[in-house]
């Protein structure tokens, strides 16, 4: 088997603090491995919203996730307090892949790690749409420049 890449702190250009619930916990005492999932879509909705100027009740674009997945490489369990590195891996004219970790607060290695890709999308017709300037220019500013 492959060893896994250790996904550290400083690749990740943003941080999202992220407060785990009670109910976060599945009956095996650690985060259930679903909820990892809310946690990137939290991470990249509040990030949109925050510095991209998404709308996500009267904007005109929409951003539908398509495709998602994830690693773990240690548990997390309530009332752990995390935070949710992002970076984008790929931007193009209407979708964009997410690249995130999640991280004990302060520690430099993740706990797990995982993508996913928003499509774009017009909010009347459904239909891919290129991604608005505003948004476009925060997510550039994720983009990892290539090593």
């Amino acid at each position: 088997m492959a060893e896994q890449p250790q996904h550290l702190r400083a690749e990740y250009r943003h941080f999202q603090p992220i407060t785990t619930r009670w109910h976060d916990n599945d009956i095996y005492g650690h985060v259930n491995n679903v909820v990892y999932y809310s946690y990137f879509d939290s991470a990249v909705n509040a990030y949109l919203i925050e510095r991209g100027g998404l709308d996500i009740h009267e904007g005109q674009v929409v951003g539908f996730v398509v495709s998602s997945s994830c690693d773990y490489f240690a548990s997390i369990a309530f009332p752990d307090v995390l935070e949710v590195g992002l970076r984008v891996g790929k931007l193009g004219n209407s979708s964009v892949q997410y690249e995130l970790a999640i991280f004990k607060a302060g520690e430099a290695q993740a706990c797990a790690a995982g993508r996913f890709v928003h499509v774009f999308v017009d909010r009347a017709s459904n239909r891919p749409t290129p991604i608005p300037s505003g948004l476009r220019q925060a997510l550039e500013s994720l983009v990892m420049a290539a090593e």
